[in-house]
């Protein structure tokens, strides 16, 4: 951009130059890496280097990625599921001041299965223009290393922890015509290969657990088999199941 010294025009006209020219007024929806940190684009790491705010899950977190790509001396602020309703507004105003803002998540995608769309809404309705920066998602890698069709995908986030709610989750997605794909915590791992089992029958199932991390691994068979596996050995980490179609 080039700036012409001689020009007389007020502070006012002069923010609107650089925010019309330069990247401002923007909200940025950036990707950051889901356990291995050379998971994420130059572009985000560019992204994140000019934005004058990062909103992000856990302050803590994001200041350990930013080390490590060198970024520092950026102003952070947290959004989390307390606090996004009036976050979504604060954000909003700052966007319209012509202020350009980069939305992280701890891990992925900002908006799946964490705090975001509230964020995205609103900014939307101040009139900011929202610039998706593409990158990890862990239900799309499980996905693809299952094995299973990829024509059609349903994706429910997260089971319900209460069994009643997660078996009727399960009830509603039965006969989708589409590989089936979910969050779930270890602890609650067999419980719901169970209730997979008993609602969705015998299918073909990969539990795809610590993607991009050093215990990566993909457990795959019918169900039965799988809830055989883990009722031998103790799950760890973050985990996705993989649920193939009913069978026709």
């Amino acid at each position: 951009m080039r700036i012409i010294k001689s020009l007389s025009v007020s502070t006012q006209a002069f923010e609107f130059v650089i925010c019309f020219f330069g990247m401002k007024g923007n909200l940025y929806l950036v990707a950051t890496p889901i356990g291995n940190l050379k998971d994420i684009s130059f572009r985000a790491i560019e992204v994140l280097k000019e934005v004058d705010l990062i909103a992000c899950e856990d302050t803590r977190q994001t200041k350990k990625l930013l080390t490590h790509y060198g970024i520092r001396g950026k102003k952070l602020i947290s959004v989390h599921d307390h606090n996004e309703q009036a976050r979504a507004k604060q954000i909003a105003e700052i966007l319209v001041q012509g202020k350009s803002i980069a939305l992280v998540s701890d891990a992925g995608t900002p908006g799946i299965c964490d705090p975001g769309y509230k964020i995205i809404k609103s900014a939307i309705e101040s009139g900011a223009k929202v610039i998706p920066i593409p990158g990890a998602v862990a239900f799309v890698n499980a996905v693809i290393a299952s094995g299973f069709p990829t024509d059609a995908i349903f994706f429910g986030g997260f089971l319900p922890s209460k069994k009643n709610q997660r078996r009727s989750r399960l009830l509603m997605v039965k006969s989708l015509p589409a590989t089936l794909c979910f969050y779930e915590s270890p602890h609650r791992l067999l419980k719901s290969l169970q209730d997979c089992f008993e609602i969705l029958g015998d299918r073909r199932i990969a539990v795809v657990r610590e993607l991009t991390k050093i215990y990566e691994e993909v457990i795959s068979g019918n169900i039965q088999e799988v809830i055989a596996h883990f009722s031998n050995t103790t799950p760890r980490g973050e985990i996705v199941l993989v649920i193939d179609r009913e069978s026709s």
